[in-house]
């Protein structure tokens, strides 16, 4: 057999992907297996395991293929040289939402992270992937909040832990909100004032402050 090339091995791994996302939305991920996935992607479930460990695997992989265009915007907020991380960050939460309404893949994606995965035992691996990640979210944020109070954009008594926490619930509860009814309200429309509204949640809540 000719040894594949890397240009055909990168579009099989996109092609399960593709219908990885397909299958997950349409069964839930408990109710997907393997087989499923390498049926909708015309593939061999051998050509999967080339490619992925097992469904967890898989999952991971979905997640951050949609995480990524925004992965340079959050390490500029990191960065302790960056001059305006409090701009950044606003900039990449109303890019979150905007991608939310705009890209329906990401739309999909979103769904089944909220909506479609339960963490049954079969998916244990998953929930403490999902534990990890989001701790990893939280102390990234805390950062992108440190280095804006060094920069005067925040209080300077403000407890950045605490309120990296705030900021992620705050988030995560908007996107699985509109999710469930996208057709209540226009996400775009109001993208830009629910995220300072969170700001100006930052600047002037005292449950926020360390004192």
């Amino acid at each position: 057999m000719a040894r594949r090339t890397k240009e055909e091995a990168e579009e099989t791994r996109a092609q399960i992907l593709d219908a990885a996302e397909r299958v997950f939305y349409a069964n839930g991920v408990s109710g997907t297996s393997l087989a499923d996935i390498a049926s909708a992607a015309g593939v061999t479930r051998g050509a999967i395991y080339w490619h992925f460990q097992n469904k967890v695997d898989v999952f991971q992989a979905m997640l951050d293929r949609r995480l990524l265009p925004q992965e340079e915007l959050a390490r500029a907020c990191e960065s302790e040289d960056e001059p305006d991380p409090l701009g950044n960050m606003r900039q990449l939460l109303v890019q979150l939402l905007l991608r939310m309404h705009a890209d329906s893949e990401c739309r999909r994606v979103g769904e089944i992270l909220q909506y479609k995965c339960e963490y049954s035992s079969e998916l244990g691996g998953l929930r403490q992937q999902m534990q990890v990640f989001q701790q990893e979210c939280d102390q990234r944020i805390a950062r992108t909040l440190r280095n804006a109070v060094n920069r005067g954009q925040l209080p300077a008594d403000l407890d950045c832990q605490r309120a990296a926490i705030c900021l992620h619930a705050y988030m995560d509860g908007l996107q699985a909100h509109w999710l469930l009814n996208p057709a209540a309200y226009d996400l775009q429309a109001h993208a830009h004032a629910m995220v300072d509204a969170l700001l100006d949640m930052l600047q002037h809540s005292e449950a926020l402050r360390t004192r």
